[in-house]
């Protein structure tokens, strides 16, 4: 089984690992089969299950029942659960909300933004829930991005972005999540943390890289993000199988030979 502890020690020694988003059983045991380190209870199902526009439609509800689904057929991976938008406004809500979560089988709990989450951070983790902050592009503000934007450009966000990486890691943030910021950043904010960070566009200099899934197996509407390669079709998975699919991504990820430069922000 995969832990918290597992994922330190895969940065300790340079090791890489694989995330992948999932929110049903039998995504789950496939997952298991191809020994993905670390699965995401995204709140991206809001676009890709439940067809909203964006994420924000995601109710607590949902993410409790998709996580009680993943966890019922998961014996290998570290479960990752999101809070959904609005959920975590104040540290009762949080409070309440991350324990469903948890009670629901995540191992840790994800939450999107920076320095302002300290106190959340430092509340949940004293309560022993432990939290992923996602920093970079984080979709639940998109309407004050004014859309989906590269995020760290120029030297006052780069700042920003590494100031609020080391702030929710002093605060006890055990994870991190980069999305679409540039390589250099990435690999600059990697370095900077004790804690394991995970990339999403961010380049190959991360500890560990996360897709989701329908993205990977090449389910995309319209264009397809840069950061994304499909490993359904790619030739080198033989079987042309879902389970080759996650199989392919792992043994890439971890021998370095995804992502690439064509994925990655400058």
């Amino acid at each position: 089984m995969t832990t918290l502890s597992t994922l330190n020690k895969f940065k300790k020694d340079g090791t890489k690992f694989t995330c992948l988003t999932c929110y049903d059983s039998m995504f789950a045991r496939m997952m298991d089969k191809a020994q993905i380190d670390t699965i995401l209870i995204g709140d991206s199902l809001g676009m890709v299950v439940q067809g909203h526009d964006s994420t924000l439609p995601v109710t607590v509800d949902d993410m409790a029942y998709h996580t009680a689904n993943i966890a019922r057929s998961n014996k290998h991976a570290l479960i990752l659960a999101d809070l959904p938008f609005m959920s975590y406004v104040t540290l009762p809500e949080a409070v309440t909300n991350s324990r469903r979560l948890m009670q629901a089988g995540a191992h840790v709990i994800k939450v999107e933004g920076g320095s302002e989450l300290c106190e959340l951070v430092t509340t949940l983790a004293q309560a022993g829930t432990p939290t992923c902050v996602h920093l970079g592009l984080t979709p639940q503000l998109v309407n004050v991005f004014g859309g989906y934007k590269i995020q760290g450009r120029g030297d006052e966000a780069a700042d920003k972005l590494l100031a609020d990486a080391k702030a929710v890691v002093a605060a006890g943030a055990a994870l991190l999540v980069l999305e679409c910021v540039p390589a250099e950043l990435a690999k600059v904010v990697t370095e900077a943390v004790a804690v394991p960070v995970i990339g999403i566009g961010a380049g190959a200099d991360t500890d560990g890289q996360v897709l989701v899934m329908h993205d990977m197996l090449g389910m995309v509407h319209g264009r397809v993000p840069r950061f994304v390669h499909d490993f359904l079709t790619d030739e080198r998975n033989t079987e042309r199988s879902i389970e080759g699919a996650f199989t392919l991504y792992q043994q890439s990820v971890r021998e370095g030979s995804f992502p690439t430069e064509q994925h990655q922000f400058s």
